[in-house]
């Protein structure tokens, strides 16, 4: 008699449960990187942003260029981003992140208080 049978136990069997997949796991949200070199280059950006997409967004090339349309620029694309429910966000002096409404960029624990 084994062991485990002097106390009554029986063998515990491992159930598994065998999950669906949904329509949503096969679509995923995709970083984009891209860069800003001209005025002309953030109706690409609005378009990758208005298909779901997380864009990370090199704005240097333009800062050195022409500092006049690069705040044109990132005016607009605040402008869609609000307009979207979207977010944006300045990361270093070169850089700007982008994301849809499915997704949103965390500012810290401060932050967040004081956006309530």
């Amino acid at each position: 008699m084994p062991f485990r049978g002097l106390f009554g136990r029986e063998e515990d069997e491992e159930e598994f449960v065998e999950i669906e997949k949904t329509a949503d796991d096969s679509k995923k949200v995709q970083v984009m990187i891209e860069s800003l070199e001209d005025y002309r280059d953030v109706e690409r950006v609005q378009k990758l942003l208005r298909e779901g997409n997380i864009v990370l967004l090199k704005i240097k090339p333009l800062k050195d260029k022409d500092l006049g349309e690069l705040k044109r620029s990132v005016q607009r694309l605040k402008k869609t981003c609000t307009a979207m429910n979207g977010d944006i966000v300045g990361v270093d002096e070169h850089f700007l992140i982008l994301t849809p409404p499915t997704a949103s960029v965390y500012r810290g624990e401060q932050a967040r208080l004081t956006q309530v």
